[in-house]
């Protein structure tokens, strides 16, 4: 009886964690050095690649979900992240506070023909990750955002981890699937290959589940799929017609 009023209780805070995991709100941020609002900092959401920059009364606005990473930056300023909590997101409002750096600034020169970014402007050391739907929820599943940090070891005991992960593999093979299709002509996999026209279709998802096979189909080597395909064909050929 216990066993069970401890389940219904991990599964009522994990619904409860799962439904403000994906709340997003718009929030007001105020950028302060020394109680003075300051202008142009940067202000990256490093989890959906959205960047903006505080205008001259130190305030910008951003859509933001629980968990996500919030850079500030600026050339005379000390870097600062925020990660959004669940109360953050119910204030609506967040008093930034930075530091100026102590250190001598090296001049920095702009070729007006290069384009402009987060790694160029010197905001991130390289590009920050970008995060396809599925991985977006994993993260927010495991990285402990909302309720802290029951968030993660719910999900894990709850299976929903594992799950997410599932999703991630369904995903990538769809995208590897819609890069396949009209990659060959249908001629090459009946006439080359010997693959019959009805199982042309179930060939494709035969390739995108070999590892080798989906790392150069990722990587568009041409070079290295021709390579494969034709073993991938035999084998394929042989589970078929063996079936048959």
């Amino acid at each position: 009886m216990r066993n069970k009023s401890l389940l219904f209780m991990l599964f009522f805070v994990f619904q409860i964690a799962s439904s403000q995991s994906f709340i997003e709100e718009k929030i007001t941020f105020q950028i302060l050095v020394d109680s003075i609002p300051v202008e142009k900092v940067n202000v990256v959401n490093e989890i959906s690649q959205k960047a903006t920059a505080s205008n001259k009364y130190g305030i910008v606005s951003m859509s933001v979900s629980v968990g996500d990473i919030i850079l500030f930056s600026a050339v005379n300023l000390e870097p600062k992240k925020l990660k959004i909590s669940l109360d953050d997101l119910k204030s609506g409002e967040i008093i930034v506070k930075m530091k100026t750096k102590n250190n001598q600034l090296k001049e920095v020169v702009v070729n007006q023909n290069e384009a402009i970014n987060a790694v160029s402007a010197g905001v991130l050391q390289k590009p920050a990750k970008k995060y396809t739907h599925a991985e977006r929820k994993l993260y927010e599943a495991t990285s402990g955002g909302g309720l802290v940090p029951l968030n993660p070891l719910i999900n894990w005991f709850t299976g929903r981890t594992k799950m997410l992960k599932k999703e991630i593999i369904v995903e990538k093979h769809e995208k590897l699937l819609v890069r396949l299709d009209g990659y060959y002509k249908d001629d090459y996999y009946t006439e080359v290959l010997k693959i019959p026209t009805a199982y042309i279709k179930g060939f494709q998802y035969y390739l995108i589940e070999d590892a080798d096979f989906s790392r150069a189909l990722e990587s568009k080597n041409k070079a290295m799929t021709l390579f494969l395909i034709k073993g991938l064909a035999t084998n394929y050929c042989q589970l078929i017609f063996k079936k048959e």
